[in-house]
């Protein structure tokens, strides 16, 4: 049964969104994996998918799967892009990945309008400005 199983916590593992590029007509943004652990993780799956509502009306992105095959200790992975337009939603991230033999998993979500510059702090290891969550 599920109460049998441990309980695989994942710590030291973030994900942030990055303000990576502005100019006076456009921002770019990317979501990167943040790996702080002491040891490699792999065989990485992640999910990403956006939903709320806009105008009074559901909203749902795509979902999205990546897979990163590993993920050195204190390095970072691009995931994808993001688009500002999607910021008045809910943007959530489910991650999966390999420490050893054992099998961890977490859902990260970017509550709507949590990706403001009022939250940016420096990311660690990208070195760009941003707003990160994580274990």
């Amino acid at each position: 049964m599920k109460k049998d199983l441990p309980e695989n916590l994942v710590e030291d593992i973030f994900i942030a969104v990055v303000l990576e590029n502005e100019t006076p007509h456009a921002k770019s943004w990317g979501v990167y994996l943040i790996n702080l652990k002491e040891t490699a993780i792999e065989t990485i799956l992640v999910t990403s998918k956006g939903y709320g509502e806009r105008n009074g009306e559901e909203v749902k992105t795509s979902v999205l799967r990546h897979m990163i095959p590993t993920l050195e200790a204190k390095s970072f992975a691009k995931i994808e892009m993001i688009d500002e337009e999607v910021f008045g939603l809910s943007n959530e991230y489910w991650l999966s990945y390999y420490l050893g033999k054992d099998i961890y998993d977490k859902k990260f979500i970017f509550l709507p309008e949590s990706i403001v510059e009022s939250n940016f702090i420096k990311i660690p290891l990208v070195n760009m400005p941003g707003v990160m969550i994580g274990a």
